[in-house]
């Protein structure tokens, strides 16, 4: 789906969020919705170049916590495929959990991800503010997603490939019409990029910015849980 969504260039979206994060060595990452390991592995990946170039390298690790099981095992084919392993004292785990009400404890995770997931979820605010609540103070919060084209041109254009194409698309080469065309209604219901930044200060986070990908197709939220070092500075 996501390749008809993003003409087939989703991964290169991925790659620039990782980038963006820049993780260093020693992060704890949550990466809800991520059950295919699609964040997971490129956070690996990224933490462990950087590790390369450490002096004092400290063992980074991600949670993957998804609520579809059938998902998460196809994250841990996927790790097993790659040669990565998974469990305790390993770099990697897996978590089935509701982003609604996170499995996890408050203060835990140095920074949390979710690609491709937070359109689908029933209380988009309720997922804000569990990640508010288990990222530590000065953690950071980011969010890649379909999101709204502004040029008045190319959004009756993607318009028209989204709603016309796309749910034949689907019919086509998955024998499924009505998924793909709920996935394209449900990009257009999705909050804008600056109402979703707003959403995100009235959950908490601070220094809320965003990033058009493709002249908005997609775009990278990123938000960091300040206050409290705030009120411990003073």
């Amino acid at each position: 789906m996501n390749d008809a969504m993003s003409l087939a260039i989703h991964r290169l979206w991925k790659d620039r969020f990782m980038q963006v994060l820049a993780p260093p060595p020693g992060t704890r990452l949550l990466d809800v919705a991520g059950g295919t390991g699609d964040i997971a592995f490129r956070f690996l990946d990224y933490t462990s170049r950087e590790a390369k170039n450490s002096d004092l390298p400290e063992p980074s690790h991600v949670t993957v916590c998804d609520i579809n099981p059938s998902m998460l095992k196809v994250g841990e084919e996927r790790a097993k495929a790659r040669g990565i392993h998974s469990g305790t004292g390993t770099g990697l785990a897996w978590m089935e959990g509701n982003a609604e009400e996170l499995p996890i404890n408050t203060e835990s995770v140095d920074a949390y991800t979710i690609a491709f997931g937070i359109r689908n979820v029933t209380h988009i605010e309720k997922v804000l503010e569990e990640a508010y609540r288990v990222l530590v103070p000065g953690g950071r919060f980011m969010c890649l997603e379909f999101s709204h084209v502004q040029n008045p041109m190319l959004k009756s254009l993607y318009d028209n490939y989204s709603f016309q194409v796309i749910p034949v698309i689907g019919q086509v080469i998955a024998g499924d019409y009505k998924s793909y065309q709920y996935l394209v209604e449900s990009i257009r219901q999705f909050p804008d990029q600056e109402r979703f930044a707003t959403m995100m200060r009235n959950a908490g986070f601070s220094m809320v910015t965003y990033e058009n990908l493709s002249l908005g197709i997609a775009a990278i939220h990123s938000g960091f849980k300040m206050d409290s070092l705030w009120m411990g500075s003073g």
